[in-house]
């Protein structure tokens, strides 16, 4: 997949989520091109996020 593309799929989900009050930062746009990439795990991405929005569950 292209950068081009994979940039294109990112602004079209991070603007689905901001129409929902949400900001998404450059380091999860970042954390997204790494899973895209398969350079981490789903599983690992999910930790990522979770940690950052210190949800414990």
């Amino acid at each position: 997949m292209s950068e081009q593309n994979i940039e294109k799929i990112i602004n079209n989900a991070a603007a689905s989520v901001e129409m929902e009050g949400y900001h998404i930062d450059e380091q999860s746009r970042s954390w997204c091109r790494q899973l895209i990439n398969q350079e981490i795990t789903l599983p690992e991405y999910i930790a990522l996020v979770k940690r950052k929005s210190e949800v414990t569950a």
